[in-house]
């Protein structure tokens, strides 16, 4: 019997696994209907939500001035000068510790990504693996309060900071996957751009916060014990509680799920083999097989660049508590403008246009910070500005690449490799830094480190055929 003829009016049902298509709402599909500006917000408000957490947690102030500080050094050495060798060599081992927790997590979400991911695509429930990684990055922020300032508890610190790094990520992919739900090819770019943009502005809300509470002795209360910190680990835990609702409540899932794919959990890794071999012998896609290879290299090298960028200024430029906080104001400041300027650009000359220039300006000013260390504070100052000037573009035009050169029908396959991928090579930048620290007993030189990733990421792009 043949099928019935489509009524008119009434669209088409979603094609099956049988057709050869899948049923996902992709760029194309939309049209030139722009989404709701009530759910373009509510999903830039997850960045926001979720920042603090990278910009006073992970970046500016809870690690490089609480955990990697003398208050986790044993008394004896803590009491010794600034330059004494010991003092810094003692230092420089909780850098590279730090550095060693966020190695070993990126190797923990590797196994866990590709089984995550296509459970989440299977399913068609990204805003429930949203939650849960969103929920899981809460509750480990949360359990920074127990981190108090003794040295046998700076291993509980890097080991939540380093999971909530992965919760993050594991939240993330599902957050770039509804970006798809929400953006034609026209205004991708900019809709990426502004996700970014508003996480880095609500990094500046946040670090303000901490700037009046410091300013003002925290209204009288007790700072000992290392409590100014754990409690700015909880605030930005209700941070991102009530500044992720929204997402949940307006925007919808990006895709009707794929039946087809529901796969255990060891055969997921043996989909995943397929998908990218799959990618890499059609030569429609072999493009996004190499650039998912070449992203996944300078996306940990952009992540790096923050993750570092405080230990950087405290360790190396001796920045000081109030300096460091109103350095990570003027850069998540130029990074959220910039960003959203940079995503209109996008939609205009192009993602890769956006990134290589990014990247490129990057390298340039990281190796001016490395070699003209000894000029004094300014140099972090102005190099540490451009840095930042340029990583929240490359970031969000990295979202807006992978968007535009995505097979219609498989973005959520495809974001999940773009997870996949990048957890494959999240180990490089923490790596990285570590190894050249430990080989030269100097903060410094991990400097080095993130730039040789970054400089890797760059070449590999550079052959990648830009979308149209």
């Amino acid at each position: 019997m043949s099928a019935p003829d489509p009524q008119p009016g009434v669209p088409e049902p979603a094609a099956t696994a049988s057709t050869g298509a899948v049923a996902v709402l992709g760029l194309d599909l939309r049209g030139e209907t722009p989404a709701p500006k009530k759910q373009v917000y509510s999903w830039a408000l997850w960045d926001w939500a979720t920042q603090p957490f990278n910009t006073v947690i992970l970046t500016f102030v809870f690690t490089a001035l609480y955990l990697v500080s003398s208050s986790f050094l044993p008394a004896d050495i803590a009491a010794l000068d600034k330059t004494d060798p010991v003092r810094m060599a003692a230092e420089a081992d909780l850098a590279s510790g730090l550095g060693l927790g966020s190695t070993i997590a990126a190797f923990g979400i590797l196994l866990l990504a590709p089984v995550l991911g296509q459970r989440a695509d299977a399913a068609g429930r990204q805003k429930l693996w949203l939650g849960i990684g969103t929920g899981a990055l809460v509750f480990c922020m949360l359990g920074l309060w127990f981190v108090e300032p003794r040295p046998s508890l700076f291993w509980l610190g890097v080991a939540l900071i380093s999971a909530a790094t992965v919760f993050q990520e594991i939240a993330a992919v599902n957050s770039n996957a509804m970006l798809i739900g929400i953006a034609n090819p026209k205004n991708v770019g900019r809709i990426s751009g502004l996700g970014w943009g508003f996480g880095y502005l609500g990094g500046i809300i946040a670090l303000v916060i901490v700037v009046v509470l410091d300013s003002n002795d925290w209204f009288g209360m007790s700072t000992e014990n290392g409590l100014a910190y754990r409690l700015i680990a909880v605030g930005c835990a209700v941070w991102a509680i009530v500044f992720s609702i929204p997402i949940f409540l307006n925007v919808p899932e990006p895709s009707l799920g794929r039946p087809e794919r529901r796969v255990g959990f060891f055969a997921s890794y043996k989909l995943l083999v397929k998908d990218v071999g799959g990618l890499y012998r059609d030569p429609e896609t072999r493009p996004t097989f190499w650039y998912l290879l070449s992203s996944a290299v300078f996306r940990d090298g952009l992540g790096g660049v923050f993750a570092f960028g405080a230990i950087i200024g405290t360790a190396v430029f001796g920045f000081e508590t109030q300096d460091i906080i109103i350095f990570g104001i003027a850069a998540n400041l130029i990074a959220g403008v910039s960003t959203i300027i940079a995503g209109r650009l996008d939609d205009r000359v192009g993602p890769k246009r956006i990134i290589l220039a990014s990247i490129g300006s990057m390298i340039v000013a990281g190796l001016a910070v490395f070699f003209l260390r000894d000029g004094g504070t300014m140099v972090f100052w102005i190099g540490g500005l451009i840095l930042c000037a340029f990583v929240g573009p490359a970031q969000a035009a990295a979202r807006s690449f992978l968007a535009r050169l995505t097979p219609a029908g498989r973005e959520g396959e495809i974001f999940g490799l773009y997870a996949t991928t990048g957890r494959a090579a999240s180990w490089m930048a923490s790596g990285a830094w570590t190894l050249l620290i430990v080989l030269t007993a100097q903060t410094a030189y991990g400097i080095l480190g993130i730039m040789i990733v970054l400089i890797a990421g760059f070449l590999l792009l550079l052959p990648v055929k830009a979308p149209r």
